[in-house]
């Protein structure tokens, strides 16, 4: 069995006045931001976007919806930005930053003491300064996941 993980658990523990700093950004609708250890999908997590007229942070839920074929669960990376499905969402209104300082891939071998896959965090060195995911945006209405019906909501994925 191939297996093709893809990011799907990070971190933004860098404080919110550097992450103003450090995006620009000139409003934030974040709230207080505490440190977040671990961001999976489905959680929110603060996204830098642009207006029309200034650029700034707010709070969205990790997932795009899927393509109608595809059903099931929100998309967390989007790879294939040739599919129709995502076409609309890569114009530059849709066009987010999304603030990190490391995240997380499986090991691509089993560890033979546990016999499950390490996870691996990655940074960009030592001191895990921030940096950000590219990403694309969109406010959805519909149903989440079929346990879930949560929205209207904005939502992100990493374009990976």
């Amino acid at each position: 069995m191939v297996e093709n993980f893809v990011c799907n658990l990070y971190s933004i523990t860098t404080n919110q006045a550097a992450i103003i700093a450090l995006f620009r950004v000139m409003n934030q609708y974040a709230g207080d931001l505490p440190p977040m250890p671990g961001v999976f999908p489905d959680y929110p997590a603060p996204v830098v976007r642009n207006t029309s007229t200034e650029r700034e942070m707010v709070m969205m839920r990790w997932g795009m919806p899927p393509p109608p074929r595809a059903g099931g669960y929100p998309v967390t990376n989007i790879r294939n930005t040739s599919s129709p499905h995502w076409r609309a969402w890569l114009k530059p209104e849709n066009r987010c930053l999304v603030p990190a300082n490391s995240f997380a891939e499986y090991a691509p071998e089993t560890n033979p003491d546990t016999k499950k896959k390490d996870v691996v965090w990655f940074a960009l060195n030592e001191d895990r300064p921030p940096f950000a995911f590219a990403g694309i945006w969109t406010e959805f209405k519909g149903d989440r996941a079929p346990s879930r019906n949560q929205f209207p909501a904005r939502t992100w994925s990493m374009a990976s």
